[in-house]
């Protein structure tokens, strides 16, 4: 079996073990590139799950990820590696609803609300317009459908999945869809990564939104329970 997870910081393991969020942040593997930093990924819960899993292990989260590079990204595995579908579960952690993925000039950039991504000088007045005119409403309804588009996807190719929320949730979607097992209760604030890994341990600075390497094992632990619990392997 294999375990290919995806997501933002929280999956790349940002600042679990060193203060790095990409592996080109560390002058000893910047030609990496930005890639979760080798030594955060040995300790992320992705990794921790698989151990305990006893499976193989594929990780391609990165830091400050939208939601449109998640699902991009997964598809293209789902192309490349078509044969291997059936012996791979999916565990892929959601992104805040507000971030979009802009491709210019044939690259790939990951822009958020912070005021603070870099963008080329030709869309510096679109970033602009785009903290301006955000609709944190509309965002998250329309993060509800392109997940759950992205479920019936998934699951009418037979690909064994679970999803999960990093910080937002879905409380103020009036109607609600049936995930089944798939996607830890996304309508309940109190389940997603953020809130039940705090309950148990604080974030590596007071400054940071990351854990460290308790935080990783506890939602480790808490996934491990989950898929156990369900019956998912």
């Amino acid at each position: 079996m294999i375990l290919y997870v995806n997501g933002d910081s929280h999956t790349a393991a940002a600042e679990c073990v060193n203060n790095h969020a990409f592996a080109e942040d560390d002058p000893q593997y910047w030609m990496m590139g930005r890639v979760p930093h080798p030594d955060n990924i040995a300790h992320s819960w992705g990794k921790l799950l698989s151990n305990r899993l006893n499976c193989g292990f594929k990780c391609e989260a990165e830091s400050a990820s939208s939601n449109d590079r998640i699902m991009r990204t997964t598809r293209r595995w789902l192309e490349q590696q078509a044969h291997d579908i059936y012996r791979t579960l999916f565990v892929i952690q959601w992104s805040t609803w507000e971030r979009e993925e802009w491709l210019i000039d044939g690259e790939y950039y990951q822009v958020n609300a912070s005021g603070i991504d870099d963008v080329p000088e030709s869309h510096k007045q679109k970033y602009k317009e785009y903290i301006a005119n955000l609709d944190w409403q509309a965002k998250t309804l329309e993060a509800h459908t392109k997940i759950w588009q992205f479920h019936q996807e998934l699951k009418s190719i037979g690909a064994k999945h679970i999803f999960f929320n990093g910080n937002n949730d879905f409380s103020v979607i009036e109607k609600k869809q049936d995930w089944g097992t798939s996607y830890i209760d996304p309508y309940n604030p109190m389940c997603t990564y953020n809130h039940i890994v705090s309950q148990k341990c604080e974030t590596v600075s007071p400054t940071s939104y990351h854990y460290g390497v308790d935080g990783h094992r506890t939602w480790a632990q808490y996934l491990t329970k989950y898929i156990v619990d369900n019956r998912l392997v």
